[in-house]
């Protein structure tokens, strides 16, 4: 089984369940990404201080590879924490779900994301960064990809443009796949030119969901998948309750969602991406690896924030040994 590498913004989630009124008076867009200060931050907190709140280790990136860890493959995580309890709550928690931790402490305190879920099940985020934006190009050497062959690295990065793209080159220099999920519309419009030029040169798999598809393509998800995969090796565009496409090549397959009630969507997307390079680490076919990400999506959306039960996490497990002993004795193409 391979082992992945995972780079991102080391965030504490905040989980907060809220009226799309709510979202209107801060002038959130639904759906979307959004960076604010440490005053906003603390407003935020001040104005929702009366409401039931979750605090869970996340970062889109971190999700996807503990996702991986979850499901018994060997993964670790790169990311900038700051000396306080915040950030010793992330390295404990990423040590409880198996992720050797390979964290930076920086000057400034530990990032969070406040996630406000609306009724629909959508989330939207208002992130202050902290001490993970304070990664550095020169904080990433190429020792750190030694003994790693999938490289997963998260389109909110693009921040720095410097970061993500030495990150990447030396990923392929070290004989990685790299793998990018492109994070959200609003990043994707934002950095158009940028994460072309990117995905180009150094990306083998690229994860969007519609919107991001729509974004980089300004195509449907069946003729975007399509020609984001004329720019790397393997396309995946997710389309919620429809499922998924996966193209590689010119072969393209579509893998419907799981029957399921959406409570919150945050973090379906990262263990998707987790579900798929798991499989796709342990050698299934495309086919297989877009189902296991289906199946792990699909069961958090049923609760609020991102961590799986334990015996969630033996449900999938079971599956995913079921399609191996399947794959040894049929094995197939995509």
């Amino acid at each position: 089984m391979r082992k992945v590498l995972g780079l991102g913004n080391a965030l504490t989630d905040m989980l907060l369940q809220v009226s799309e009124d709510d979202l209107r008076e801060l002038g959130l867009p639904k759906g979307s990404m959004n960076l604010i200060t440490m005053e906003q931050a603390e407003h935020i907190q001040h104005r929702f201080a009366s409401l039931r709140r979750r605090l869970v280790a996340g970062g889109s990136a971190s999700n996807a590879i503990a996702a991986i860890t979850q499901l018994g493959g060997k993964a670790a995580f790169i990311g900038k924490i700051g000396n306080d309890e915040i950030g010793e709550f992330y390295r404990e928690d990423l040590k409880k779900n198996g992720v050797k931790p390979l964290l930076l402490t920086g000057e400034k305190m530990s990032g969070c994301s406040i996630v406000f879920i609306t009724p629909d099940g959508e989330r939207t985020f208002a992130t202050y960064l902290g001490a993970a934006a304070d990664m550095k190009a020169e904080d990433i050497q190429k020792e750190a990809f030694t003994g790693y062959d999938i490289f997963h690295i998260e389109g909110y990065m693009v921040q720095d443009n410097e970061l993500i793209e030495k990150a990447i080159r030396l990923a392929k220099e070290s004989g990685c796949m790299v793998s990018l999920d492109l994070a959200s519309y609003n990043v994707v419009n934002e950095n158009h030119y940028f994460l072309k030029q990117l995905i180009r040169k150094y990306v083998d798999i690229v994860f969007a969901n519609e919107d991001e598809s729509f974004a980089y393509t300004h195509l449907n998800p069946v003729e975007s998948v399509a020609k984001i995969a004329e720019q790397c090796d393997i396309a995946v565009v997710k389309v919620g309750k429809r499922g998924s496409y996966v193209q590689q090549g010119s072969n393209m397959c579509h893998v419907g969602a799981i029957t399921t009630s959406c409570t919150d969507s945050t973090g379906a997307g990262d263990l998707y991406a987790g579900g798929f390079l798991h499989a796709l680490s342990d050698g299934f076919d495309l086919r297989k690896c877009a189902e296991i990400g289906t199946i792990a999506a699909g069961r958090v959306v049923e609760i609020i924030g991102t961590k799986l039960s334990d015996d969630t996490w033996e449900e999938i497990r079971r599956i995913c040994a079921l399609y191996r002993g399947f794959m040894q004795k049929y094995p197939t193409n995509l």
